[in-house]
Protein backbone atom coordinates (compact mmCIF):
# COMPACT_ATOMS: atom_id res chain seq x y z
CA UNK A 1 0.00 0.00 0.00
CA UNK A 2 1.77 3.17 -0.93
CA UNK A 3 1.79 6.18 1.85
CA UNK A 4 -1.06 8.59 2.00
CA UNK A 5 0.04 11.85 0.12
CA UNK A 6 -1.79 14.05 3.29
CA UNK A 7 -1.61 12.84 6.59
CA UNK A 8 -2.58 14.11 9.99
CA UNK A 9 -0.87 12.38 13.20
CA UNK A 10 -2.36 13.74 16.43
CA UNK A 11 -2.69 17.54 15.59
CA UNK A 12 -3.84 20.00 17.87
CA UNK A 13 -4.55 23.44 17.24
CA UNK A 14 -5.80 26.08 19.92
CA UNK A 15 -6.75 29.89 20.08
CA UNK A 16 -6.49 30.92 23.21
CA UNK A 17 -8.96 28.26 25.17
CA UNK A 18 -10.50 27.24 22.54
CA UNK A 19 -9.38 24.01 21.01
CA UNK A 20 -10.08 24.36 17.03
CA UNK A 21 -8.34 20.85 16.30
CA UNK A 22 -8.63 18.18 18.75
CA UNK A 23 -5.74 15.06 18.30
CA UNK A 24 -6.91 15.26 14.75
CA UNK A 25 -5.66 12.15 13.13
CA UNK A 26 -6.34 12.08 9.00
CA UNK A 27 -4.89 10.23 6.43
CA UNK A 28 -6.08 10.98 2.57
CA UNK A 29 -4.90 9.01 -0.51
CA UNK A 30 -3.71 9.15 -3.82
CA UNK A 31 -6.45 10.66 -5.91
CA UNK A 32 -8.29 10.93 -3.53
CA UNK A 33 -11.41 13.37 -3.45
CA UNK A 34 -11.98 13.82 0.44
CA UNK A 35 -15.36 16.66 1.35
CA UNK A 36 -15.11 17.98 4.77
CA UNK A 37 -18.63 18.96 6.30
CA UNK A 38 -19.82 19.93 9.29
CA UNK A 39 -21.17 22.58 11.48
CA UNK A 40 -19.26 26.16 11.82
CA UNK A 41 -16.86 26.39 14.38
CA UNK A 42 -15.75 22.19 13.76
CA UNK A 43 -12.13 23.05 12.24
CA UNK A 44 -12.62 22.01 8.87
CA UNK A 45 -11.20 25.41 7.60
CA UNK A 46 -8.76 25.37 10.30
CA UNK A 47 -7.48 21.69 8.56
CA UNK A 48 -7.33 23.22 5.31
CA UNK A 49 -5.29 26.29 6.67
CA UNK A 50 -2.88 24.03 8.67
CA UNK A 51 -2.12 22.36 5.60
CA UNK A 52 -1.43 25.68 3.56
CA UNK A 53 0.72 26.79 6.64
CA UNK A 54 -1.54 29.75 6.66
CA UNK A 55 -1.60 28.61 10.56
CA UNK A 56 0.83 26.90 12.94
CA UNK A 57 -0.32 23.86 14.90
CA UNK A 58 0.71 23.28 18.35
CA UNK A 59 0.92 19.77 18.81
CA UNK A 60 1.08 16.69 16.04
CA UNK A 61 2.87 16.67 12.56
CA UNK A 62 1.96 17.02 8.99
CA UNK A 63 3.01 14.73 6.59
CA UNK A 64 2.63 15.61 3.00
CA UNK A 65 4.16 12.99 0.52
CA UNK A 66 5.45 11.34 2.89
CA UNK A 67 7.44 14.32 4.33
CA UNK A 68 7.02 16.52 7.15
CA UNK A 69 5.51 19.89 6.02
CA UNK A 70 5.45 20.98 10.01
CA UNK A 71 8.91 19.90 10.98
CA UNK A 72 12.30 18.70 9.79
CA UNK A 73 14.56 15.95 10.71
CA UNK A 74 16.86 17.64 12.78
CA UNK A 75 20.27 16.88 14.87
CA UNK A 76 19.98 12.63 15.55
CA UNK A 77 16.94 12.48 13.62
CA UNK A 78 14.32 14.19 15.97
CA UNK A 79 11.98 16.08 14.34
CA UNK A 80 12.20 19.91 15.29
CA UNK A 81 9.97 22.89 13.76
CA UNK A 82 10.23 23.69 10.00
CA UNK A 83 12.11 26.36 8.91
CA UNK A 84 10.14 28.79 6.67
CA UNK A 85 12.24 27.12 3.85
CA UNK A 86 11.24 23.75 4.29
CA UNK A 87 7.71 24.89 4.30
CA UNK A 88 7.71 26.94 1.66
CA UNK A 89 9.11 23.55 -0.40
CA UNK A 90 7.14 21.32 1.01
CA UNK A 91 3.66 23.30 0.67
CA UNK A 92 4.65 24.10 -3.24
CA UNK A 93 2.94 20.58 -3.79
CA UNK A 94 -0.44 21.98 -2.59
CA UNK A 95 -2.94 24.10 -3.73
CA UNK A 96 -5.75 26.10 -2.39
CA UNK A 97 -8.86 28.26 -3.79
CA UNK A 98 -10.28 30.23 -1.13
CA UNK A 99 -13.90 31.80 -0.74
CA UNK A 100 -12.91 35.02 -1.72
CA UNK A 101 -11.15 35.09 -5.15
CA UNK A 102 -8.22 37.68 -4.23
CA UNK A 103 -7.35 37.84 -7.95
CA UNK A 104 -5.08 40.74 -8.57
CA UNK A 105 -7.48 43.85 -9.67
CA UNK A 106 -4.61 45.56 -12.21
CA UNK A 107 -3.52 42.17 -13.91
CA UNK A 108 -5.77 40.24 -16.47
CA UNK A 109 -7.38 36.74 -16.37
CA UNK A 110 -3.45 35.65 -18.09
CA UNK A 111 -1.65 37.93 -16.02
CA UNK A 112 -3.24 36.21 -12.89
CA UNK A 113 -2.27 32.99 -13.65
CA UNK A 114 1.18 33.27 -14.51
CA UNK A 115 2.83 35.28 -12.14
CA UNK A 116 3.25 32.87 -9.28
CA UNK A 117 4.66 30.61 -11.91
CA UNK A 118 7.12 33.30 -13.16
CA UNK A 119 8.15 34.20 -10.00
CA UNK A 120 8.01 31.58 -7.60
CA UNK A 121 8.24 28.88 -9.95
CA UNK A 122 11.60 30.20 -12.07
CA UNK A 123 8.79 29.45 -15.51
CA UNK A 124 9.99 31.20 -18.66
CA UNK A 125 7.10 33.44 -19.39
CA UNK A 126 6.26 31.94 -23.04
CA UNK A 127 5.84 28.49 -21.13
CA UNK A 128 4.16 29.84 -18.23
CA UNK A 129 1.62 31.83 -20.76
CA UNK A 130 0.69 28.61 -22.84
CA UNK A 131 0.42 26.72 -19.35
CA UNK A 132 -2.14 29.65 -18.53
CA UNK A 133 -4.16 29.62 -21.96
CA UNK A 134 -4.63 25.96 -21.38
CA UNK A 135 -5.66 25.97 -17.72
CA UNK A 136 -7.81 29.02 -19.08
CA UNK A 137 -9.31 26.91 -21.32
CA UNK A 138 -10.05 23.95 -19.00
CA UNK A 139 -11.82 26.24 -16.57
CA UNK A 140 -13.89 27.69 -19.26
CA UNK A 141 -12.74 30.89 -19.79
CA UNK A 142 -10.16 30.91 -22.79
CA UNK A 143 -11.96 33.68 -24.60
CA UNK A 144 -11.92 35.78 -21.39
CA UNK A 145 -7.90 35.74 -20.88
CA UNK A 146 -7.34 39.63 -21.59
CA UNK A 147 -10.44 40.50 -18.85
CA UNK A 148 -9.76 42.62 -16.08
CA UNK A 149 -11.08 40.88 -12.48
CA UNK A 150 -13.67 43.85 -12.44
CA UNK A 151 -15.26 42.49 -15.53
CA UNK A 152 -15.71 39.00 -14.77
CA UNK A 153 -18.66 37.39 -12.62
CA UNK A 154 -17.86 35.99 -9.52
CA UNK A 155 -17.89 32.58 -11.07
CA UNK A 156 -15.34 33.77 -13.97
CA UNK A 157 -13.16 35.10 -10.87
CA UNK A 158 -13.76 31.90 -8.72
CA UNK A 159 -12.69 30.14 -12.16
CA UNK A 160 -9.35 32.16 -12.39
CA UNK A 161 -8.50 31.33 -9.04
CA UNK A 162 -8.80 27.78 -9.94
CA UNK A 163 -6.79 28.01 -12.61
CA UNK A 164 -4.08 29.88 -10.90
CA UNK A 165 -3.56 27.20 -8.25
CA UNK A 166 -3.74 24.86 -10.99
CA UNK A 167 -0.63 26.63 -12.56
CA UNK A 168 1.56 25.57 -10.13
CA UNK A 169 1.25 22.28 -10.77
CA UNK A 170 -0.07 21.05 -7.23
CA UNK A 171 -0.37 16.77 -6.07
CA UNK A 172 -3.38 17.94 -3.79
CA UNK A 173 -5.87 21.08 -3.87
CA UNK A 174 -7.73 22.56 -1.31
CA UNK A 175 -10.98 24.00 -2.07
CA UNK A 176 -12.29 26.22 1.06
CA UNK A 177 -16.20 26.94 0.97
CA UNK A 178 -15.46 28.31 -2.58
CA UNK A 179 -19.00 28.55 -3.75
CA UNK A 180 -20.46 30.37 -0.65
CA UNK A 181 -20.05 33.80 -2.25
CA UNK A 182 -21.60 33.04 -5.24
CA UNK A 183 -25.24 32.86 -6.54
CA UNK A 184 -26.83 29.88 -6.88
CA UNK A 185 -26.27 29.26 -10.82
CA UNK A 186 -22.77 30.53 -10.51
CA UNK A 187 -22.22 28.13 -7.77
CA UNK A 188 -22.89 25.46 -10.73
CA UNK A 189 -20.30 26.90 -13.19
CA UNK A 190 -17.41 26.23 -10.40
CA UNK A 191 -18.50 22.78 -9.43
CA UNK A 192 -18.89 21.46 -12.82
CA UNK A 193 -15.02 22.74 -13.23
CA UNK A 194 -14.04 20.75 -9.96
CA UNK A 195 -15.77 18.04 -11.40
CA UNK A 196 -13.94 18.42 -14.88
CA UNK A 197 -10.52 18.65 -13.09
CA UNK A 198 -11.84 15.04 -10.72
CA UNK A 199 -12.77 13.19 -13.50
CA UNK A 200 -9.58 14.44 -16.30
CA UNK A 201 -6.84 15.15 -13.56
CA UNK A 202 -5.20 12.73 -11.09
CA UNK A 203 -5.39 15.68 -8.68
CA UNK A 204 -6.25 14.77 -4.80
CA UNK A 205 -8.83 16.93 -3.34
CA UNK A 206 -10.22 17.93 0.02
CA UNK A 207 -12.91 19.89 -0.15
CA UNK A 208 -14.56 21.97 2.93
CA UNK A 209 -18.60 22.32 1.78
CA UNK A 210 -22.14 23.14 2.66
CA UNK A 211 -23.28 21.80 -0.48
CA UNK A 212 -24.27 18.80 0.06
CA UNK A 213 -25.68 17.32 -3.15
CA UNK A 214 -22.31 17.90 -4.55
CA UNK A 215 -20.24 16.49 -1.70
CA UNK A 216 -22.44 13.13 -2.25
CA UNK A 217 -21.72 13.11 -6.03
CA UNK A 218 -18.26 13.94 -5.89
CA UNK A 219 -16.82 13.06 -3.16
CA UNK A 220 -14.98 9.43 -2.82
CA UNK A 221 -15.29 10.17 1.23
CA UNK A 222 -17.09 12.73 3.08
CA UNK A 223 -15.73 13.50 6.88
CA UNK A 224 -18.12 14.96 9.29
CA UNK A 225 -16.39 17.20 11.32
CA UNK A 226 -17.86 18.39 14.95
CA UNK A 227 -15.59 19.73 18.08
CA UNK A 228 -11.73 19.44 16.29
CA UNK A 229 -12.08 15.77 15.27
CA UNK A 230 -13.23 13.73 12.18
CA UNK A 231 -16.66 12.42 14.54
CA UNK A 232 -18.01 10.08 11.49
CA UNK A 233 -16.73 9.38 7.81
CA UNK A 234 -17.26 6.95 4.94
CA UNK A 235 -18.70 6.95 1.34
CA UNK A 236 -21.03 9.36 0.60
CA UNK A 237 -23.63 6.38 0.33
CA UNK A 238 -22.65 5.61 4.70
CA UNK A 239 -22.38 8.94 5.36
CA UNK A 240 -25.49 10.60 3.48
CA UNK A 241 -27.59 7.32 3.58
CA UNK A 242 -26.78 5.86 6.71
CA UNK A 243 -25.07 7.98 9.57
CA UNK A 244 -24.19 6.20 12.73
CA UNK A 245 -23.65 9.01 14.81
CA UNK A 246 -26.94 10.75 16.66
CA UNK A 247 -24.56 14.65 16.07
CA UNK A 248 -24.31 13.15 12.08
CA UNK A 249 -27.86 12.70 11.98
CA UNK A 250 -29.20 15.93 13.63
CA UNK A 251 -26.57 17.87 11.60
CA UNK A 252 -27.89 16.41 8.05
CA UNK A 253 -31.39 16.51 8.86
CA UNK A 254 -30.66 20.67 9.72
CA UNK A 255 -29.15 21.16 6.33
CA UNK A 256 -32.13 19.19 4.85
CA UNK A 257 -34.32 20.90 6.32
CA UNK A 258 -32.59 24.30 5.34
CA UNK A 259 -32.75 23.34 1.70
Amino acid sequence: MSQPIVRFDNVTKRYGNFTCLNNLNLEVNEGEKVAIIGPSGSGKSTLLRALMTLETIDEGVIMVDAEPLTHMPGRNGKLVRASASHQRRVRGKIGMVFQSFNLFPHMSALQNVIEAPIQVLGMKKQEATERAKELLDLVGLGEKMGHYPSQLSGGQQQRVAIARALAMRPKVMLFDEVTSALDPELCGEVLNVIRRLGSEHNLTMLMVTHQMGFAKEFADRVCFFHQGRIHEQGTPAELFGNPQEERTQSFLSAVNEAH
